[in-house]
Formats: C-alpha cells, sequence, structure tokens
C-alpha cells in the first residue's frame, strides 16, 4: 500500500544512523508494493532509524486554536507550564520542578515579513530556502482575502478535528519545486501523477492523485512542551513520599486536561517521509513511530526483536482499535488507507464472522473520551 514513495526514492533523505545499514526496501507483492526489511538483527527497544521528513505542516484547525508550533519542524513553543494553563483553562496552573522545561524561547525568531513564529533561526532560515519565499503572505498575514487565507478557510470548512491531513502540506510541495529544488521530488511527482510535466499536478486527476498520495502516506506528527516535562518528572530520582506527590499531581493533571481540553492534547500536523512511508501495516507491529525530540523527526523503535531479513511492520491503527474484530480494523483500513489487511492476525481470524460486535458498535457511536491512563499514554507518547 504505502511504496509509492519507495519506488520513486531508493536513497534514505534525511536518514542518520543505523538506517543506512540497519534496513532496506524491498519487493513484497503486486498487492503490497515494497516493504521495508532488517539486514541485521535489531533488538527490541533500540531505534531502528531516524527520519527528517520531505515535507511537514502544522494541521489547520490545530494552529486556529493556538496549538503553537514552529511553522518549520512542528516543535512546541509553549513553555510546559504555559502549556498546561492553555489545556486546563487555568491560567493560574503552577507546575512543580520548573527546570525540566526544555522549551527554549530565547532562540525563537519570526519571519521579519508575515511573523509566523520558528523555534530557531535554523528553522527560518531552512523553511526560506525550502518553500516559504513563495508561500510567505507578508503583512497579509490576517487578510481573510488573500488566496492562502481563503484557501486554509475553505480547507478547515471541509476537513473538522479529529484532522489527518493539511492542504498546506501540498502547498509546501509547490512550493519547494517552484523554489527551484525540482530533483528531489521530481520522480515523486512523475510516479504518483503518470506525467512527465509538473503541470499535470494541477489538472483534476493530478490534484485527486496528489491528494491520495498524501492521504496514504502521511504520517501524522504530535509535539508538547508539557509531554516533554512529563517525561523528565518521570526520570527524577524522588524520594518514596515525593515521588508519589508528583505522580499524583500529574494524575489529576491530566483529569484536568480532559475536562477542559478533551483529546486534542498536542500540536499536531502531518509529514511525508520515505523510508517511514515504506513500512507496510500489521495488527501485530514489530516497530513503532514516535518524535521524542519534540520536533517532525521521527523515530522507528523495534518492539521486539527482528531478525535479519524480517520485514518491518508499523501498525496504521491505535492500541484499542487493534483489539477490535477482524471486520472492523478492515472496516477502518479500508476507509482509511484503501486496503485490505492479510497481516499474521488477520488471516488467523479468517473465520470469524464478519459483523463487527455489539460492544464495538456502542463504542463507534459513543465515541467516548479516552480514559485517564489512555489519556495519560497519548499525553507523553508523542
Amino acid at each position: 500500500m504505502a511504496a509509492s514513495m519507495c519506488d520513486v526514492f531508493s536513497f534514505c533523505v534525511g536518514v542518520a544512523g543505523p538506517a543506512r545499514v540497519a534496513v532496506e526496501v524491498r519487493f513484497v507483492s503486486s498487492a503490497k508494493g515494497k516493504g521495508l526489511f532488517a539486514t541485521q538483527l535489531i533488538r527490541k527497544g533500540e531505534t531502528i532509524f531516524v527520519e527528517r521528513p520531505l515535507v511537514a505542516a502544522q494541521f489547520l484547525w490545530n494552529a486556529l486554536y493556538r496549538y503553537r508550533a514552529c511553522d518549520h519542524c512542528l516543535r512546541a513553543l509553549e513553555k510546559a507550564e504555559e502549556n498546561a494553563q492553555r489545556l486546563t483553562g487555568n491560567p493560574g496552573q503552577v507546575l512543580p520542578h520548573p527546570e525540566l522545561c526544555t522549551a527554549r524561547q530565547d532562540l525563537h525568531q519570526s519571519c521579519p515579513h508575515c511573523q509566523v513564529t520558528y523555534c530557531s533561526a535554523e528553522c527560518r532560515l531552512a523553511a526560506a530556502e525550502q518553500y516559504h519565499q513563495i508561500l510567505c503572505p507578508g503583512p497579509s498575514q490576517d487578510d481573510p482575502a488573500h488566496p492562502l487565507n481563503k484557501l486554509q478557510e475553505a480547507w478547515r470548512s471541509v476537513h473538522y478535528p479529529p484532522e489527518t491531513a493539511s492542504i498546506m502540506l501540498m502547498a509546501r510541495m509547490v512550493a519547494t519545486v517552484k523554489q527551484g529544488q525540482l530533483e528531489l521530488l521530481r520522480r515523486l511527482f512523475t510516479e504518483a501523477l503518470y506525467e512527465e510535466a509538473l503541470s499535470q499536478w494541477f489538472t483534476p486527476d493530478g490534484f485527486r492523485s496528489l491528494f491520495a498520495l498524501v492521504g496514504t502516506n502521511g504520517q501524522g506528527i504530535g509535539t508538547s512542551s508539557l509531554s516533554q516535562w512529563v517525561h523528565a518528572c518521570d526520570a527524577l530520582e524522588l524520594k518514596p513520599q515525593d515521588r508519589e506527590q508528583l505522580d499524583a499531581f500529574i494524575d489529576q493533571l491530566y483529569k484536568d486536561i480532559e475536562a477542559a481540553t478533551g483529546e486534542f492534547l498536542n500540536c499536531e500536523g502531518s509529514g511525508l517521509f520515505v523510508l517511514q512511508s515504506c513500512c507496510n501495516h500489521s495488527c501485530v507491529p514489530n516497530a513503532e513511530t514516535s518524535f521524542p525530540e519534540n520536533n517532525f523527526l521521527l523515530h522507528v523503535t523495534a518492539l521486539e526483536d527482528i531478525k535479519p531479513g524480517e520485514e518491518i511492520c508499523i501498525s496504521y491503527l491505535d492500541c484499542c482499535q487493534r483489539e477490535r474484530s477482524r471486520h472492523s480494523r478492515h472496516k477502518i483500513l479500508r476507509e482509511n488507507y484503501l486496503f485490505v489487511c492479510s497481516c499474521p492476525k488477520c488471516l488467523a481470524e479468517a473465520d470469524e464472522p464478519n459483523m463487527t460486535s455489539e460492544e464495538e458498535e456502542e463504542e463507534e457511536e459513543e465515541e467516548g473520551e479516552p480514559e485517564d491512563a489512555e489519556l495519560g499514554d497519548e499525553m507523553t507518547d508523542v
């Protein structure tokens, strides 16, 4: 399913470290296309590779509701305490151990023309070099009549939260090409749109192909200053009584956030990753993705030992969805990723009736809030 980008890129763009020797892209089948395979033993818990996206963008509703993130790498810009105050709706919320906050607001910079904010001079310059010269609205940043603002408003009107993609991801791909970085993306466009000329990208068929490419290969990105603070708190060496008090404080903080904000905890966006997009889905994955550096750098980590020659698979479903019936899992994957799963778990459950259980139907109808424990996981696993 996810092999279209791998067909185009046979090299590791933006990938550092062990990925250069630990994995390779291979053809799997006509149904699955290509997949990512281990070339050496990878131990449980090891980072398989770290990858920088070709392009990334924050979700538009997420940005509109003041989830402040670097306009380039999506690093959360708020201090942990500011983050907690906004999410709880309590301007007086105070966090213990403020020294554990990793936010460096002294490094923040803005575009001098449109004032969008970056976490550092490096990100401001990288954005300007790749796409922002084309997309910068200048003094019209807040003008609803500006074409880009009209485009974003139209997108928000048809794509309500929870968000899964952003029209600006495609806009940044266009701008990347227009600013001269053509060779990096040329073969991707040609393969995806079946045309040598980039003008095909803007026809109705070409646009639908591009939209499908982003929809099936885009990887969600989540960042949070507060989650970084929580991780740092977990690592503290404390007396048992102090640990109990801190854990109780964090548990209550989660409850307050759930009551005020619900499930929308992080700065969220999506990006296009070359190697990650080659990882096929499994309902019993042997690897998982995360963003522990609080920016768009994607880490793929082994969930179990992976032998040489074994395919590296991630899951497109969350933990709760993976526990549902085979029929329910297939329904989600067909509707959102346009394929039918044939992983070992699905094959083992092939004789189960093709129907959704009453409990699952009730869950889908209720669309209930996550339990406290699940909220905590979502909070800290970005």
